[in-house]
């Protein structure tokens, strides 16, 4: 993480080390006027989002109360040319909101772009993938009852308060596949209790609450918006996964592990031993490096590209053209292939110098890294152009 990257710069003001080693995953964090975001969100953000962008579910949720509307409530045709059913539909939202409901636009980090730049430069700091809702909350309600996510997220209150009671996990550090919903009567018992921080957020201000812990919030005496960049770790447990996955793979290979279990076996404690071993050894050997990284290229999108301006760099190109690296592109030269999220390449050895310089992020002339080289970079979608 870059100690000038927009964790210490704007989210947090104890300094990145401190953060990693005392906060990060373990602990809540309040911070007071870390930030202006009015540069990422907006109340004229959210009407433009909702009315004039052709919105279709399930980039909003409707809630109110606890309880999730069915998207059938709020979406409808949007007339001719646009007949898809499930559009939203702003005059429905409208009532809703007016009747205390809470808007959720989710994947901000897809549609709104001051949003989706900073969730990847904070993903790229992290090391884990960032997702972005908004939640626009009318005066005096709550849109959920309490609960925990199982990823870490950090709220940045944009417009408005908005009351936040915190209390610690009744289960520690919750894989995906284990929900509030799972112990919803021991939620209900521990949000009961003294509360680990009960406080009113302004603009500006920022939480910080690893997955698991409880929380439940509440609009003031205005319209509330928040953003919630969702964090979504991993874990050591999604790394034995990997390892699992990939042990399995190359026993797949091994005749032995194909064969059939002996006829009329009463059962396979005989075999179990045999079979640990081998599992053992393959656990042993296996390498899941290419494997992470090719789950971690899928857990994201690259930078947007624009399939004119690509086309009118590839037309004009030039050895005194300027490009660089597409950003989030999760680049990785092994050998002579480069795989990133857009696909891979296989290049000569005399190209590889040039690849390599292509890969550090600054901006490039076409010439110096080779103008054919460029040509096939920028059709992959691996390079883009650079305004002179």
């Amino acid at each position: 993480m870059e100690s000038d990257g927009v964790l210490e710069t704007r989210l947090i003001n104890i300094g990145r080390e401190r953060f990693a080693g005392d906060v990060w995953g373990h602990t809540a964090l309040l911070t007071r006027v870390a930030s202006d975001f009015s540069d990422l969100f907006s109340a004229e953000a959210v009407d433009e989002l909702v009315s004039r962008r052709g919105l279709r579910t399930p980039f909003l949720r409707v809630a109110k109360g606890g309880t999730t509307f069915p998207d059938s409530s709020f979406t409808s045709p949007a007339g001719v040319g646009a007949t898809i059913s499930d559009q939203l539909d702003d005059t429905a939202l409208w009532r809703k909101f007016a009747d205390g409901a809470t808007l959720v636009l989710q994947a901000l980090h897809r549609t709104w772009e001051p949003v989706s730049d900073f969730s990847s430069k904070l993903s790229t700091e992290l090391g884990h993938p960032v997702q972005a809702n908004a939640y626009i909350t009318p005066p005096q309600n709550r849109g959920f009852d309490d609960h925990y996510d199982v990823h870490d997220v950090f709220v940045l209150q944009i417009e408005g308060t908005k009351r936040w009671i915190i209390h610690e996990p009744v289960h520690t550090d919750p894989l995906r596949d284990q929900p509030w919903t799972d112990r919803r009567s021991a939620v209900a018992e521990a949000a009961k209790g003294e509360a680990y921080i009960d406080t009113v957020l302004e603009p500006g201000d920022v939480l910080y609450l690893p997955r698991g812990w409880l929380h439940a919030a509440q609009a003031q005496g205005e319209v509330s918006i928040h953003l919630t960049l969702g964090i979504h770790s991993w874990t050591r447990y999604a790394l034995a996964e990997q390892l699992a996955q990939a042990a399995l793979a190359a026993l797949c290979d091994d005749p032995e592990m194909r064969s059939t279990l002996p006829l009329g076996v009463d059962g396979p404690n005989g075999e179990i031993d045999a079979v640990r071993g081998r599992l053992a050894a393959a656990l042993a050997e296996a390498d899941t490096t290419a494997l992470f990284h090719r789950t971690r290229r899928g857990q994201g999108r690259p930078a947007p590209l624009g399939p004119l301006a690509q086309l009118a760099a590839v037309d004009g190109l030039s050895p005194e053209s300027a490009v660089r690296l597409r950003d989030a592109l999760e680049a990785r030269l092994e050998g002579r292939r480069l795989t990133t999220r857009v696909g891979w390449l296989d290049f000569p050895e005399a190209d590889l110098p040039s690849v390599v310089c292509a890969l550090d992020g600054e901006i490039h002339a076409a010439g110096d890294l080779g103008v054919e080289l460029v040509e096939r970079l920028l059709r992959a979608g691996v390079l883009v152009p650079v305004e002179q």
